[in-house]
């Protein structure tokens, strides 16, 4: 449907909010890649079931630790899912064959691929800090994480692109972790930015990695001396 409505949007326009129709097709197409290997994550199903119903305790018997293993689960499934999502991509570009246009600079490239992984690593981070409400109020834990999936997905550019919104909403949300799960790796990757600025996300995306992964094991180190698993 995305691809449909800017399709139309660029049929009688050759230039829309700064974005050509190849850069535009090239997001839109670049989304649905980014996407299922950054937000594909089975441990926001599980963690907070495993929580409220006391399976945790069972983790605290093993030789690793709980977050490290819903990493490499998680990691697992982005892996599955990007095959995928490349076989969808592969259809969708032989049924439509868009033109689309990516950064000429190989560095840019590489950096863009990077930056994904990253963004993947604040994903997991963010989220399982969403989930740690489940040590607190267990009853309310889906609910919470639909609401908070809901925002990123607006706020992580997986709709449309974030530069479209107004200047001082932009630079509000560079100050939070969403734009770096998926609308800035797209964005260096189609060229929106300069080799420069690409660097400057990258080093900005691993700070806002580093504080985050602080305040998630600040929080879950609290979660565990609040935890109680009766009658498990």
């Amino acid at each position: 449907m995305t691809y449909f409505l800017w399709h139309s949007v660029f049929s009688s326009n050759s230039n829309v909010f700064g974005y050509s129709k190849e850069q535009m097709m090239a997001y839109v197409f670049l989304v649905l890649l980014v996407t299922s290997f950054v937000m594909s994550a089975p441990s926001n199903d599980n963690v907070g079931g495993e929580i409220s119903n006391g399976t945790l305790n069972n983790f605290f018997v093993k030789p690793i630790s709980y977050l490290s293993y819903w990493l490499t689960r998680d990691w697992a499934s982005k892996l599955l899912n990007m095959l995928f999502a490349v076989f969808e991509f592969s259809l969708l570009w032989f049924l439509f064959k868009p033109q689309i246009y990516f950064s000429q600079s190989p560095t840019q490239l590489l950096l863009g691929i990077f930056l994904t992984i990253i963004s993947a690593l604040i994903y997991f981070v963010i989220t399982k800090l969403a989930i740690s409400v489940a040590f607190w109020t267990p009853e309310n834990t889906w609910g919470f994480m639909f609401i908070i999936l809901v925002f990123m997905d607006v706020l992580a550019g997986s709709i449309f692109p974030l530069d479209l919104l107004p200047k001082s909403v932009m630079t509000f949300l560079q100050f939070t972790p969403f734009p770096y799960m998926i609308y800035y790796p797209i964005a260096i990757l189609v060229g929106r930015v300069d080799l420069i600025t690409a660097l400057k996300i990258l080093l900005q995306s691993m700070a806002m990695l580093g504080f985050w992964y602080y305040v998630v094991m600040k929080v879950w180190k609290k979660g565990l001396k609040n935890y109680a698993a009766v009658g498990i």
